[in-house]
């Protein structure tokens, strides 16, 4: 599978997933939002479909297409898609054609201000607030990845047929977030909550450190020395985890 096409997967349904999340977490975009009724399906043509929806204030993301969307957006190549999410490329309305103004105008804020927090301005992470989202939404993001990755990419896909079955949890102490990563047979499955009974877990001293190791600025070992970093149970399938984590970098910067 070409590089776009993965850089695809991953736009629709590792980081578009995070507008669930943004609408909870940021009270401008609650705001926004809490009055729309819309529901906005992106296709790619020959590759990635997703949606999200939007009723009662909260945002909802599915993979596939929905059974009746408002809006329907083509993108003639996963090249095309990733223009748009790059800020580059413009979508083919194929529905809702009245609702063209309030993609460009409303949602577009929604979209912005989720770029804001993923790609944040020098100085931002010294807001405990922006840190939390930050964190939150990185985290999210790379564990979706991980799904995608160990799903489609060569490389991610050997590591993953070499993980132990069960599952890995990945959490920040006291208070969360959250993220568990369930290495099936055939695939790997992705929850924003805690486990009952992992087979391994990754915990994290704060949200800090958490930060440090996703963005990739944190050496594991010496964190780990130190106990800002906690691992217990499977440790292979922790390491494994760790490699395709480190792959993710190739396809979203």
């Amino acid at each position: 599978m070409d590089t776009d096409l993965i850089k695809a997967h991953l736009n629709l349904y590792a980081v578009l997933q995070n507008l669930e999340d943004l609408v909870r977490l940021d009270d401008e975009m609650a705001r926004l939002t809490r009055d729309w009724n819309v529901v906005i399906q992106f296709t790619v043509r020959g590759g990635p479909v997703a949606h999200v929806g939007f009723a009662n204030g909260v945002c909802t993301h599915g993979v596939g297409p929905h059974p009746n969307p408002s809006v329907k957006l083509l993108f003639l190549s996963a090249g095309h898609l990733n223009r748009m999410f790059d800020g580059k490329g413009t979508p083919i309305p194929l529905k809702g054609f009245t609702r063209l103004g309030f993609l460009q105008k409303e949602f577009s804020k929604l979209t912005d201000r989720l770029t804001y927090y993923l790609k944040p301005a020098n100085g931002a992470m010294a807001d405990p607030r922006f840190l939390k989202v930050n964190t939150i939404l990185t985290l999210h993001t790379a564990a979706y990845a991980v799904k995608e990755l160990a799903l489609l990419e060569p490389t991610s896909r050997e590591i993953a047929a070499h993980t132990p079955a069960g599952v890995l949890q990945m959490e920040v102490l006291p208070d969360g977030p959250c993220v568990t990563l369930s290495f099936g047979k055939d695939a790997v499955a992705v929850q924003k909550a805690r486990a009952g009974t992992p087979m391994a877990k990754m915990s994290f001293k704060d949200l800090r450190v958490a930060n440090a190791l996703l963005g990739g600025k944190l050496d594991v070992f010496l964190a780990v020395a130190e106990g800002d970093i906690m691992l217990q149970g499977q440790l292979p399938m922790i390491d494994n985890v760790g490699l395709i984590l480190d792959r993710v970098g190739i396809y979203l910067t």
